[in-house]
């Protein structure tokens, strides 16, 4: 399973659904193994961790987006409601922690390391922005969404703001490095965008691509953020691999339950509607491997299920199949590749919940 951790953002994984097939007939039971490997350690709460260091996350992000139009200032405040999970910024704190006192022993963290888990959280809300006005999403979180109630015209000039005071903030850290690190996170956006908007004929062809689109889209903000503060914390170029390794698995799996929570998930408690990305033309992990059990879905998948009963159709094959399982398996598996990579550090209460994270993202229901 060397492949989960390599560091290219180019996945070679042209017979990766040949490779996961095989588990077809592996006992369910494979699917609890990571909670039982991590069971007997001291349990760290990440969020308790991390809470210190994000008290005031969101108006210190407000400030960050300071503009006279009464309009804008209330799109960008929309989502910065304090109502979120604040997961990437929990993420990169707790990355800040473990490196630093793997390094010193420093059990602080420093503000150029929380500017980047605000950063990374107004990277990330921008892209929500954006992409809902490309899917022409109705709601995000469990309420409208920017485009519904402003337009699409002022949405995308919302996103484009926000971006834009995340570029300020990160040039006022002041390190050309960090600056390099986390502006690939907004081209790998907009790559991992164009990704999901193709498609491959061949079966093969479509994980590799669905992969790579993942890491894009989801992947790279939260490996980068972490990158960027084991560099701010640590001269060790180890210790950034670490960071980077972390989070790039880490994200890849969030990305992937998040997509079996599309087919398994109720609307109300996901906070948006469900079968949404096969309502967009998507095939998404449990699609892909459910192909393998009902061939007469890659035609489906060719057409991005754009014939009336299409997306009834392939959310019954999925739900049939064991692409769910297949899916969340393969989630597992990123997950125990993101467990070995952070274990490499010196212990510490962090270092165990960012341990304890990866079972929290296996375990999430919305």
């Amino acid at each position: 399973m060397c492949h989960f951790t390599q560091r290219s953002s180019t996945f070679s994984f042209p017979k990766l659904c040949n490779i996961f097939w095989r588990f077809h007939h592996t006992s369910t039971s494979h699917l609890c193994s990571c909670s039982k490997t991590i069971s007997d350690e001291k349990y760290q709460d990440p969020f308790q961790l991390g809470r210190k260091d994000l008290k005031n996350l969101y108006e210190d992000i407000k400030k960050e987006l300071l503009v006279s139009a009464a309009e804008l200032k209330e799109m960008c405040d929309y989502y910065f409601d304090g109502k979120g999970k604040a997961f990437r910024p929990m993420i990169v704190v707790l990355m800040a922690r473990a490196c630093n006192i793997h390094h010193n022993n420093s059990k602080e963290v420093q503000a150029s390391q929380r500017s980047v888990a605000i950063i990374a959280e107004m990277i990330h809300t921008a892209s929500l922005v954006h992409d809902d006005v490309i899917d022409d999403a109705n709601s995000r979180r469990g309420k409208r969404t920017l485009n519904q109630i402003w337009g699409e015209r002022k949405a995308v000039l919302a996103g484009d703001f926000i971006l834009s005071a995340a570029s300020v903030a990160l040039a006022r850290i002041g390190n050309t490095t960090i600056i390099s690190v986390l502006t690939q996170v907004i081209e790998d956006l907009v790559r991992g965008e164009f990704l999901q908007l193709g498609s491959k004929e061949n079966e093969n062809e479509r994980f590799a691509h669905y992969l790579e689109k993942t890491f894009k889209k989801t992947a790279s903000l939260i490996a980068n953020s972490c990158k960027a503060v084991s560099i701010l914390g640590c001269p060790d170029p180890k210790v950034h691999e670490i960071a980077y390794q972390y989070g790039k698995n880490v994200g890849i799996a969030f990305q992937l339950i998040d997509d079996v929570l599309d087919f398994t998930s109720c609307a109300d408690h996901l906070g948006k509607p469900t079968a949404a990305d096969l309502k967009l033309g998507l095939a998404t992990g449990p699609v892909l491997f459910a192909c393998r059990q009902f061939p007469e879905m890659n035609a489906m998948i060719m057409r991005r299920f754009s014939k009336p009963g299409d997306v009834e159709r392939a959310r019954k094959y999925v739900l049939q199949s064991d692409g769910v399982q297949q899916t969340t398996y393969l989630a597992q598996r990123y997950c125990h590749a993101a467990t070995r990579e952070i274990r490499k550090l010196r212990p510490s209460p962090e270092r165990e919940a960012l341990v304890h994270l990866t079972e929290m993202v296996l375990m999430r229901d919305k």
